[in-house]
């Protein structure tokens, strides 16, 4: 029998693009702004099930690197579940992230040339305002700062219809900090980097 899946909450992420990364604006296909695309997802769960298992409260990261265009394939991936989570959270934390159990991220597979495994560590996830933080200390420690619309009081800029396992319109940010230092990707440099935050909701059947 297969096991249904739903879950929802909030997402972040900083690359070493430079804002804005063309990556988001031409699906994929376009070159990155270095000879590579370094890259942190990091998804907050508030709600949601994995059969039985509750999955609310339990946050996760994809550190990745691709190639200069991203849509080549050949991504070195590697996913980091909280510490807090039990076996069965992060067993069903793996099956989601690495898109054997559908869902969004299931998109995102072809794409991947090498896992290098899923680690347990500390995440801390920070919403303030129209700014966003994960730290997974010496590991990850992302911030970014949405990009404010002069039409729309409080709302930051934003792009819809992307291709993106997160949400089709995504908040637009530059990033504060941008640590990445796991499964042998390493990146720091905040300067002009850009960033993204937005809420997900994903269902799916394994």
């Amino acid at each position: 029998m297969s096991t249904a899946w739903t879950i929802q909450g909030e997402y972040l992420e900083a690359c070493s693009c430079r804002y804005l990364c063309p990556c988001v604006t031409s699906n994929a296909t376009a070159p990155s702004t270095e000879d590579f695309c370094k890259f942190a997802m990091t998804y907050r769960i508030d709600g949601g099930r994995y059969g039985a298992v509750d999955l609310g409260g339990v946050t996760f990261a994809l550190i990745a690197q691709s190639k200069r265009v991203m849509a080549e394939g050949g991504w070195i991936v590697g996913v980091i579940v909280d510490d807090r989570a039990t076996a069965a959270q992060a067993d069903a934390i793996a099956a989601i992230a690495s898109g054997g159990a559908g869902g969004p991220l299931a998109a995102l597979a072809p794409l991947i040339g090498e896992f290098r495994g899923l680690e347990r560590h500390p995440i801390r996830f920070e919403i303030a305002g129209n700014r966003r933080t994960v730290t997974i200390a010496g590991i990850l420690e992302q911030e970014v700062e949405g990009v404010p619309s002069v039409s729309v009081a409080g709302e930051c800029l934003a792009i819809d219809n992307t291709f993106h396992p997160a949400n089709r319109r995504l908040n637009l940010a530059t990033a504060v900090k941008n640590l990445i230092a796991g499964f042998g990707i390493r990146w720091n440099d905040a300067a002009g980097r850009n960033g993204h935050f937005a809420p997900f909701a994903w269902s799916g059947s394994a």
